[in-house]
């Protein structure tokens, strides 16, 4: 590969990630502006002081220390100016840098995530698997149906059910809590579903395409078994669509974290991000969208990078770059 060109194709990216997360911050912005708000009266209240809520001096105060008082612009390029230095601000509701409350709770969320993506990979890979190597079409018709299913259902409604079914009814595991591990499993599996769901769908269809194309007649004309052909083949070459689907992937565990740590009330950034909507805390909600975006363009921009190493149709045009 064309060092040059491959340089030129990273700076692109890399530029490109930079205009998603400038666009991620000012969106949320603007629309949190366009929000009917209250926030003075709500950091009045958190702040234990209901009784001045009427008062216009103490507004006046709270407009002052958060930049309140500027117009909707200045104030714009003001948290702007000071997000690109490291500061998200402070939250409204808990008087805190609004990194340092995030940085607080980001380390259970992680931990459940990785989980629930890794569980999720597994379970998308045997179930395009199987749909692959068994020929039976009932057996094929059920496997390739189950994703359908999965993606229907709502997040929360398949929270309370493994909550109604394994911590009610069978009482193997805790409903709520976040002490040992025994608390992860009904999260992990219930953000892990809809997105092994996603997955497999994107990775049945990739095997699909590839089982019809002619290197795949061709081995199956030398007598390579229908297993030997799924496992040496169709995966490698099947699953470099779902590649690029690993930013999606990370998006749908962020919202799954939000879903699964408000039902088995779990100290999160899920729950953080679900508490400031609710109080209008949108320091916090412009750093909790800020780091999914992150999230998002990193994993994106990495994909992008390591591409043209699987695809030679990718490193090819890296190359004419």
């Amino acid at each position: 590969m064309n060092p040059k060109g491959y340089a030129v194709y990273i700076a692109k990216r890399i530029g490109q990630a930079v205009l998603v997360l400038w666009a991620a911050y000012t969106v949320t912005y603007v629309i949190l502006n366009l929000l009917p708000k209250n926030v003075e009266q709500s950091i009045l209240v958190a702040r234990g002081m209901q009784e001045a809520v009427g008062d216009p001096n103490a507004i006046a105060q709270v407009r002052s220390e958060f930049g309140l008082d500027e117009s909707p612009v200045r104030h714009y390029f003001t948290v702007l100016f000071a997000a690109l230095h490291g500061d998200l601000g402070t939250s409204y509701q808990y008087g805190s840098n609004v990194a340092s409350l995030i940085a607080t709770r980001l380390g259970m969320t992680i931990s459940v995530s990785l989980l629930a993506i890794l569980l999720a990979v597994v379970v998308a890979f045997a179930l395009a698997f199987a749909a692959s190597y068994f020929r039976q079409k009932t057996v094929r018709a059920i496997l390739q149906a189950l994703p359908t299913l999965s993606v229907s259902v709502p997040t929360f409604w398949i929270g309370l059910l493994l909550m109604q079914v394994f911590s009610f009814w069978l009482g193997l595991l805790p409903s709520i809590g976040q002490s040992g591990w025994k608390t992860m499993v009904l999260p992990v599996v219930t953000m892990a579903i809809p997105v092994s769901a996603m997955l497999s769908r994107l990775l049945m269809d990739g095997f699909d395409t590839v089982m019809r194309e002619p290197f795949i007649v061709a081995a199956k004309a030398h007598g390579f078994s229908r297993r030997s052909i799924v496992i040496s083949h169709v995966i490698k070459n099947g699953s470099l669509p779902a590649l690029t689907m690993l930013g999606l992937i990370v998006g749908g565990t962020v919202n799954g974290a939000i879903v699964a740590e408000t039902v088995f009330s779990r100290q999160g950034v899920g729950l953080l991000i679900q508490q400031a909507v609710q109080n209008q805390d949108f320091p916090v909600v412009q750093g909790v969208v800020l780091l999914a975006a992150a999230a998002f363009v990193v994993v994106n921009l990495v994909v992008d990078l390591i591409y043209p190493l699987l695809d030679p149709r990718i490193s090819h045009i890296a190359k004419e770059v």
